[in-house]
């Protein structure tokens, strides 16, 4: 069954992509929650003019995104945690920390488009951040210990 997403689907596609998936799922699933709509061929058109009237739009905010990507290169970033014995931290570093450090530097990013592994101990740490489908930006950041 050939579908046109309406919004962003996890593990599927984005808002505007024609997609191929099984009968059930899209006639039970994505149809009735409102997330597709059958991909006839006058719905094809449509999508296309609107696509083609959304590029300019849609280049002016991968520009955006771009240079966002790289002042967010720029920064050091430190997350202060609480630590045990050795390197050790009560607790973990995740995606919801690394936002609210970015937003504490003055760049609101949320939380869901950071994917980072749960960090336990001290060090340095690599978080991926998508700032639009076409831009992601590797963000280094470091856990230190907090002081007391």
């Amino acid at each position: 069954m050939e579908l046109i997403l309406k919004q962003d689907v996890e593990n599927l596609g984005f808002k505007d992509d024609v997609v191929t998936v099984k009968n059930g799922y899209g006639r039970n699933f994505l149809i009735p929650q409102g997330k597709a709509i059958l991909a006839t061929v006058s719905a094809k058109k449509v999508l296309a003019e609107n696509l083609k009237q959304r590029a300019y739009k849609e280049q002016k905010i991968v520009d955006d995104a771009n240079k966002l990507a790289e002042a967010l290169k720029a920064l050091e970033i430190k997350i202060a945690a609480k630590v045990g014995a050795g390197d050790k931290l009560f607790g973990s570093v995740n995606n919801i920390d690394v936002a609210e450090a970015l937003e504490k530097e003055g760049h609101a990013i949320e939380k869901k488009f950071i994917t980072v592994t749960t960090v336990k101990r001290l060090g340095k740490y690599n978080a991926a951040v998508r700032l639009h489908r076409t831009v992601n930006v590797d963000l280094e950041f470091e856990v230190v210990a907090q002081a007391n």
